[in-house]
């Protein structure tokens, strides 16, 4: 995944689809929503433990409590970029484990530019989710790539919440330049907190604007994840859902959708 700023060379290739693009993009943005717009509530952070009637309410009310965490990623064969699989997984909230799982190998045509990966990646992911069973459709989607985290300010996971109408979390491993924010300042904001119990900095630009928070996911660990509202959450609830879904530095939905991408490309010959 790539978060990086169009360059002018790149740009020129494509003007006609950019311009086409950018429309749609514009477009997409005005039915952005970065505030909680769901009815499931959502659970303690209590890693690896389930929390207080999860299994008797959320059984019999699937709205009442957070059940099932998606996770989306796409791998790419080394020999042939145009070559991707997509993998999307969900992941019961209490226990973190995978109760459901769909891969597709597919053949990219969209071209990859910087800045409109959306438009490359996200009708392909957009597919997944469509043949998921309604009873294991995921209650909110952590994508790997950004949110409003993104030089446009409207990256994948922005885009593919607005297509799905679903919850939608952007994790980036990491961050490139957006609105002043870089990740050598970051870097620096961690070690000079280094003994300081916080685990999460929230990311203001240059401009004011709150875009994401950098978030500690393993003790004492200087290599943040980039954490950003995707669609019909809020940044506060953005953060409590990844914390609990941190096992290892990269949140468990994000890992396993990497995983199992990677073994779908093995398994056909792709890798």
């Amino acid at each position: 995944m790539s978060t990086e700023e169009p360059s002018a060379s790149e740009n020129q290739n494509h003007p006609q689809l950019l311009n086409q693009w950018i429309e749609i993009q514009e477009s997409l943005k005005k039915q952005l929503i970065t505030d909680d717009r769901f009815s499931w509530k959502l659970p303690p952070i209590c890693k690896g433990q389930t929390y207080e009637g999860a299994q008797d309410d959320r059984h019999s009310d699937r709205g009442k409590f957070l059940k099932y965490i998606g996770g989306a990623d796409l791998s790419f064969s080394k020999n042939d970029p145009s070559i991707a699989c997509a993998t999307l997984v969900v992941l019961d909230a209490s226990t973190l484990e995978v109760v459901h799982e769909v891969s597709n190998t597919v053949e990219l045509r969209v071209p990859y530019v910087p800045g409109f990966l959306a438009f490359r990646e996200a009708p392909v992911l957009l597919r997944l989710l469509k043949n998921t069973a309604l009873q294991l459709y995921p209650q909110v989607l952590m994508v790997d790539g950004n949110g409003l985290l993104h030089p446009r300010g409207f990256g994948l996971a922005c885009h593919l919440g607005v297509l799905a109408d679903l919850p939608t979390i952007g994790i980036g491993k990491n961050l490139h330049h957006v609105d002043g924010l870089t990740q050598h300042g970051v870097r620096q904001l961690l070690e000079a907190n280094g003994d300081s119990c916080a685990d999460v900095f929230t990311l203001i630009g240059d401009s004011g604007s709150t875009l994401g928070a950098a978030l500690r996911s393993t003790v004492g660990s200087l290599k943040p994840i980039f954490i950003s509202v995707g669609h019909r959450i809020s940044l506060a609830s953005t953060i409590e859902i990844v914390k609990l879904c941190c096992r290892y530095r990269i949140p468990e939905p994000i890992r396993q959708a990497d995983i199992r991408s990677r073994d779908c490309l093995r398994k056909h010959g792709l890798s």
